[in-house]
């Protein structure tokens, strides 16, 4: 584990982008209504030799941006997504207001600020066709929840800060929405009839004084909702017992690192999250969750372009990324060593503009539990504007 943690704390040291994501467009914008959105467009074919695997293709997601600034001070935002045609959710739908010079509240459905694709997860932002997948099952992307925060800035706008109050994870609803194999991604509550005990804290401090580099530090302390604790009699010990059995604590770190020099740009980020109670939970619901999860991933690229006079980019990439979501385990839970994943992305993003890009990459998948490895290739269109 020591480690693991001194591996994604050096790895985080070297990574990418200067990127605004799309609330906070709208929110330095003037006054008056904006629309804007994202997309991406996939093909994904898996190429292992002896089997044919038909390949997928698949309007990913259609994200529309509607945000309204009412004033200088006060400013609306909401997202609406799509998702492979057929799906619909309300991604973001907060109001902000400017309390005073560097200082705001927000309050809504937000974003938590923990890792980089959470926060900057529009398709141009990134390399690769799709997200990390320490992005979608450590972090999990997109994670958002009801909630209120605060944001600010200080040391002459070096050091940025968001302090959030938020409803958790729905953890247990008559079964278990946690899994050895996907960890929390199954609790994400997104906004839809959320229901909260008690409220979870999440934290994120930016420092950007070194131009070119962009260090954040994330948190996220709290436990779980769980179904047990509606109208829960408190004085027959019994009943408590049984719903306190449903609940999870979780204590989630990330440190993240984006880099760009020149032509070149680096990105990395190490995520670590510690499961309280997950025996009891795993004994109540069947369950086989984990008690320590984590990932880290490096990424380097090189835009090849960067010395012609043009506006276009050209980015040939590599990344190694691996997720755990069963680092630890508690009681004779045994480790499922098929959760120790690990892909190695090979790519070559094309830039027509800063807001459209055509991507290419080829990855190579295998787990601690075997011995075989998945390969794959992915196209793709990505669009923000």
């Amino acid at each position: 584990m020591k480690k693991a943690l001194l591996m994604g704390v050096i790895i985080s040291s070297l990574t990418t982008l200067n990127a605004q994501n799309s609330a906070e467009k709208i929110i330095a914008s003037n006054q008056g209504l904006h629309i804007g959105g994202y997309g991406q467009v996939d093909y994904n074919k898996v190429l292992n030799s002896g089997i044919n695997y038909n390949a997928s293709l698949d309007v990913h997601r259609l994200v529309t941006f509607i945000g309204y600034n009412f004033n200088e001070k006060t400013s609306f935002v909401s997202e609406i997504e799509l998702e492979h045609v057929t799906e619909v959710y309300v991604e973001q739908a907060f109001l902000s207001h400017i309390i005073k010079d560097n200082i705001s509240v927000n309050a809504g459905l937000m974003l938590i600020p923990m890792g980089i694709q959470n926060l900057y997860h529009e398709p141009p932002t990134f390399n690769g066709v799709e997200r990390t997948n320490v992005d979608k099952y450590i972090v999990p992307t997109t994670w958002r929840e009801m909630g209120v925060s605060v944001n600010g800035r200080m040391m002459d706008n070096t050091l940025s800060y968001e302090l959030m109050l938020v409803n958790g994870f729905n953890g247990f609803d008559g079964s278990a929405n946690f899994s050895g194999k996907s960890g929390l991604r199954g609790g994400r509550q997104k906004g839809a009839k959320s229901y909260m005990t008690s409220a979870d804290f999440a934290s994120r401090f930016t420092y950007t004084a070194i131009p070119g580099l962009n260090i954040g530090l994330s948190t996220y302390i709290g436990e779980s909702e769980s179904s047990a604790y509606n109208s829960l009699d408190l004085n027959n010990e019994n009943d408590v017992k049984s719903a306190d059995s449903t609940i999870i604590g979780i204590q989630m770190f990330g440190l993240d690192s984006r880099y760009n020099k020149g032509a070149f740009q680096f990105r990395g980020q190490y995520i670590l999250g510690n499961l309280s109670n997950t025996l009891q939970y795993n004994e109540k619901t069947k369950s086989d969750l984990g008690s320590v999860i984590s990932g880290y991933y490096s990424e380097i690229g090189y835009n090849i372009l960067e010395n012609n006079k043009i506006t276009n980019e050209l980015i040939p990439f590599v990344r190694f990324e691996n997720y755990n979501t069963h680092n630890e385990t508690d009681g004779d839970l045994l480790i499922n060593d098929s959760y120790n994943r690990t892909d190695l992305t090979f790519g070559i993003g094309y830039k027509v503009s800063k807001g459209a890009m055509f991507k290419a990459d080829y990855q190579i998948k295998s787990d601690k539990g075997s011995d075989g490895k998945t390969y794959q290739i992915n196209l793709g269109t990505a669009i923000w504007f």
